[in-house]
């Protein structure tokens, strides 16, 4: 925990409820410990899209597709959201649930090891004017080379799980040796994302930290 956890349940008990698809499957994953974003950074993530209105989301990371119905509840009725996933287990319930959405037809949902598919993607030209990323934390910065070129100026990238339950101040050496390479790497991608000319960064302390970055417009 980042925030004091009494603060954190204070702002979360001001929190209107979830619609009841939404909150079912919220249930689902605490009931099998999958992990979905928490519920501070659900109400981020609905106050970015209210406020970019954006025509085309990309999601790196579906696991269930909580957060794919989530952008999909407060999407504009002309936006189209692409979400990709890898794990075998995850695919399965995540299709059946994006299937029961009322706007399955605006999502289109790819499977497959994320660094290809966005190769993939960058390679056809698309363009997505905001993009959530959830995926493996290790393999923030290769993701990033491939959605950068797919970022019109403007374009929000919005990052989770970037503070690491608040580990990313401690040296490395005090992390476990399995957690260490993961370590090292977000922080270099945090860097990256704060000394990178084409973005705009700004970190804040929300969920287990959010990274809200914007490509820069050309001067």
């Amino acid at each position: 925990m980042i925030v004091e956890p009494r603060l954190v349940e204070y702002l979360n008990s001001l929190e209107t409820e979830l619609p009841e698809h939404l909150r079912k499957l919220e249930e689902y994953a605490i009931t099998h410990e999958v992990p979905i974003i928490r519920k501070e950074a659900q109400s981020f993530l609905r106050f970015l899209v209210e406020l970019k209105q954006p025509k085309r989301i990309l999601e790196v990371g579906t696991a269930i597709g909580f957060s794919a119905s989530l952008l999909c509840e407060y999407m504009p009725q002309d936006c189209r959201l692409t979400t990709i996933e890898k794990v075998p287990m995850r695919i399965v319930e995540a299709e059946k649930n994006l299937a029961a959405l009322k706007r399955s037809a605006d999502v289109t949902f790819l499977t497959g090891d994320a660094e290809e598919v966005l190769k993939e993607l960058c390679e056809k030209g698309e363009q997505f004017d905001f993009v959530f990323m959830d995926a493996a934390k290790g393999q923030y910065m290769s993701f990033l080379k491939s959605i950068l070129p797919m970022l019109p100026p403007g374009a929000i990238l919005v990052t989770d799980n970037v503070l690491q339950e608040g580990s990313i101040i401690e040296s490395k050496y005090s992390i476990t040796r399995r957690d260490r390479t993961i370590h090292v790497r977000m922080r270099e991608y945090l860097y990256e994302l704060k000394h990178n000319d084409l973005l705009t960064t700004s970190i804040v302390a929300v969920g287990d930290g959010m990274a809200l970055s914007v490509k820069r417009r050309e001067v």
